[in-house]
C-alpha cells in the first residue's frame, strides 16, 4: 500500500510532537482548550476554522458522533462525525480516529470518543504536506448502533471555488497553515473545512486512470481545462484543476477488486465516504460506497509514417528496462515503436538499465538490454536499429541503485548514418569544432560537460552526430534530475516548494551553452535537444534551455489542450519534449499518448515524435 496508509511508528509521533512544540504546526494556546469543559467538546470545536486544530495536544474527553467510514488495512482508524454541526462553514464536522490496530466499531455506531487531539503529517513535516486533525489513543465507548448516517455533503463543480489556495502567510515562511479557511473562495480550504467529513460526488470523469495501489483520480468539474482525450491538462503554476480528487475504496483488495479506468472513463453514480488528506494526492475520498467505472473506449495513439525526405526523431522513457523484464514488457515496448511509433529514424531512450538491472554489484554494461530490446523490435516488423550508448560510472547516475540508467540512441542504419568520433567515455566532455565552414563534435557519441556539478548523481547528456541525405544533424539525448523532493500543489506552503527545479535550472544553462557553441560554429547547424526533462513547458527550465533563442519547445506547437507526456494526480502535463534550433523552422510534432493515460501501461511516459526536412 502506498505510505499515505502506512501504520504510524512512535518515531514519528515523537516527530510530530517535536514540530509541534517548535512551532512547525501550531495550535493556538492551551487557553482556548480550557475555554470549554471535556463534555462540551465537538468535533467542529477539534477541527476549528483553520488547518490546526485549536485543541492540538489537548485531551478530549466523551466527543460525541456517528462512525461513517472504518478502515482496518494501512492506517487503522475510522472516522467520526457529529451530526449536529454548527453554522460555521469553515468547521468540518468530521474528524480521524487513529486507533493504530483493526477498528471495533461499525458503521452507524453512535459513539463517545476519548484522547488526543493531533496533528498528523503524512510524509513527515519535511515533506511539506498539510497535516490531518485527528484523535490518537483513542478510549471509545459504542452507545447505540444501527444509526442514520448524517447526509454527506455534494462536492460538485458549484461547490468548488476556481481558485485554488490562498498565498501563504510570508511571516509564517509561505504557511497558510493559520490562515482562516474561506471555503467560499479557495479549493484547498473548501475540502478542508470537509476534511473527515462524509461526502459525496456524481458521476465524474476519470482524470487520472488506476494505478497499482488501487487509486485513481476524478474532476467533479468537466470544463476544467478539458483534453479531447477526457484528461485535465496541467498548463501553468496557476492552472491546478480544483475539481480533482483522488478516490480510494474502504473495502480491503481481497473483498472487492479495485475498478480498473483509463483517462476519459467515467466513474457513475454515486461515490460516497469521508474526505481523507493523505501523502500521496493530499484530499482523497476513501469510498464506503464506490460508483461504477464506464469504459468510454480510449484507445492509443498512432504517429504517421515519416515521408521520403522526412527524418523522424523520437524519444521515449521506457522506464528502468533491463534483461530481466519479462519478455511481455520488451515486445510491447517493441511494438510501440514500430506501430504507434511508425519506427522512427533516431530513437532516443531513456531509462536503459545495465545487463543485471538492479542488481548493484558494479556492472555497468548494457549490451544484454541493448540486443534484447533491439531484437524485439525487428521481431515485432521493425527496422534493424544499431545503437550508441556511453556507459555511465556505477552508481554516479541516480536512478534506482544498481541499475545504471543511461540514454542511448536507436537508429535506422537504411535510413540515416552515425558519425563516430571514437574517445567518449563516462568521464570525457565532447566539444564543438568548426570543420570546413560547418560545425564538428570532437567525440560522437560524447557526453556533455559531465564533470559539472549540475549532472552530480544524475544523467549526463549524450550528444551524437548523425547524418541524413548528406545533411548533418545533431542530437542531444537528456534525462534530466526528477521531481523528487518537490512538495506537492497541496503543500501547507503556497506556492509549493519545488527544491528540485535548482538542479534541473543548472543541467538546462548546462545544455543550452553547448547548443549555442554548436550554432556558434554554424548558425545553420540542425540541432535536436531532446528526452525526459522532468519538467513543464512553461517552467524556467525550458525557458533556460531556450535562451538566447538557441532552442524552441515543440510541444509548443500543439494546441495548449494537446501538450502533455505524463499524467500525474489527475494533471496532464509535460515531462518529456523535443526541443530544435532556428533552422528547424518547419516540422511536425506528435505527442504519442499511449501510456500515461492507461492503467494498463509499458512506461508511464508518452514518447514524442518530430519530422522534419533537414
Amino acid at each position: 500500500m502506498p505510505s499515505s496508509v502506512a501504520p504510524r511508528t512512535a518515531a514519528f509521533a515523537a516527530v510530530v510532537a517535536a514540530a509541534l512544540a517548535a512551532g512547525l504546526l501550531a495550535g493556538s494556546s492551551a487557553a482556548s482548550a480550557d475555554a470549554a469543559s471535556a463534555a462540551e467538546v465537538r468535533i467542529h470545536d477539534i477541527q476549528g476554522s483553520s488547518r490546526i486544530s485549536p485543541l492540538a495536544g489537548q485531551q478530549v474527553t466523551q466527543v460525541p458522533g456517528v462512525v461513517t467510514g472504518v478502515r482496518t488495512f494501512g492506517s487503522k482508524g475510522f472516522w467520526l462525525q457529529d451530526p449536529e454541526a454548527d453554522a460555521n462553514p469553515a468547521t468540518s464536522e468530521g474528524v480521524f480516529v487513529f486507533t493504530g490496530s483493526a477498528p471495533t466499531v461499525a458503521v452507524g455506531d453512535k459513539v463517545l470518543v476519548s484522547g488526543t487531539v493531533t496533528e498528523y503529517v503524512p510524509g513527515g513535516t519535511s515533506s511539506g504536506n498539510q497535516s490531518l486533525t485527528e484523535i490518537s489513543k483513542p478510549v471509545v465507548t459504542v452507545v447505540s448502533s444501527g444509526n442514520e448516517l448524517p447526509a454527506p455533503v455534494t462536492v460538485s463543480a458549484w461547490s468548488v471555488p476556481s481558485a485554488y489556495a490562498p498565498a501563504g502567510d510570508a511571516a509564517a515562511g509561505s504557511s497558510i497553515n493559520d490562515l482562516p479557511l474561506n471555503p467560499g473562495k479557495y479549493a484547498l480550504d473548501y475540502y478542508e473545512s470537509l476534511e473527515g467529513t462524509n461526502v459525496r460526488i456524481g458521476t465524474s470523469r476519470v482524470v487520472g486512470a488506476t494505478d497499482p495501489f488501487a487509486e485513481l483520480w476524478v474532476t467533479v468539474k468537466p470544463f476544467e481545462n478539458p483534453n479531447r482525450r477526457g484528461g485535465a491538462v496541467y498548463g501553468s503554476y496557476t492552472a491546478q484543476n480544483t475539481g480533482r480528487l483522488q478516490i480510494q475504496s474502504l473495502t480491503p483488495l481481497a473483498q472487492k477488486p479495485f475498478p480498473k479506468a483509463n483517462v476519459g472513463d467515467v466513474l457513475a453514480g454515486t461515490t460516497e465516504g469521508p474526505l481523507d488528506f493523505n501523502q500521496f494526492g493530499g484530499y482523497t475520498i476513501t469510498a464506503r460506497t464506490l460508483g461504477t467505472v464506464t469504459d468510454r473506449g480510449l484507445e492509443r495513439e498512432s504517429t504517421r509514417e515519416q515521408r521520403r525526405g522526412e527524418l523522424a526523431v523520437a524519444t521515449y522513457n521506457v522506464e528502468n528496462l533491463d534483461p530481466s523484464d519479462p519478455q511481455a514488457k520488451f515486445d510491447a515496448l517493441a511494438a510501440a515503436v514500430v506501430n504507434n511509433l511508425a519506427s522512427p529514424d533516431i530513437l532516443a531512450l531513456e531509462e536503459i538499465q545495465d545487463d543485471n538491472g538492479a542488481k548493484n554489484d558494479g556492472t555497468v554494461a548494457a549490451g544484454e538490454t541493448l540486443k534484447k530490446f533491439t531484437a524485439a523490435i525487428e521481431a515485432a516488423g521493425g527496422p534493424a536499429y544499431e545503437w550508441r550508448t556511453i556507459d555511465p560510472e556505477n552508481n554516479k547516475d541516480g536512478g534506482e541503485p544498481g541499475g545504471n540508467i543511461r540514454q542511448v540512441f536507436l537508429f535506422n542504419p537504411e535510413r540515416v548514418s552515425f558519425t563516430d568520433r571514437p574517445g567518449g567515455d563516462s568521464k570525457t566532455a565532447t566539444g564543438v569544432v568548426q570543420e570546413r565552414g560547418r560545425a564538428a563534435l570532437t567525440l560522437s557519441p560524447g557526453r556533455i560537460d559531465p564533470a559539472n556539478a549540475a549532472w552530480a548523481n544524475s544523467r549526463k547528456p549524450l550528444a551524437g552526430e548523425f547524418t541524413f541525405r548528406g545533411r548533418t544533424v545533431f542530437v542531444i539525448a537528456n534525462h534530466f534530475g526528477s521531481k523528487g523532493g518537490d512538495e506537492g500543489l497541496t503543500s501547507h506552503h503556497q506556492p509549493p516548494v519545488r527544491s528540485s527545479e535548482t538542479k534541473r535550472l543548472e543541467q538546462a544553462q548546462a545544455v543550452n551553452a553547448f547548443v549555442k557553441d554548436i550554432l556558434k560554429a554554424d548558425r545553420r547547424a540542425d540541432v535536436l535537444v531532446l528526452g525526459d526533462i522532468n519538467d513543464f513547458e512553461f517552467s524556467q527550465t525550458t525557458k533556460a534551455l531556450t535562451d538566447g533563442g538557441a532552442l524552441y519547445p515543440a510541444v509548443k506547437s500543439l494546441p495548449r489542450s494537446e501538450r502533455y507526456s505524463y499524467v500525474y494526480q489527475g494533471n496532464s502535463q509535460v515531462l518529456d519534449q523535443i526541443l530544435t534550433s532556428p533552422s528547424i523552422d518547419d516540422f511536425a510534432y506528435d505527442s504519442v499518448h499511449i501510456n500515461a493515460e492507461f492503467s494498463d501501461q509499458n512506461s508511464d511516459h508518452d514518447p514524442q515524435v518530430l519530422r522534419f526536412r533537414p
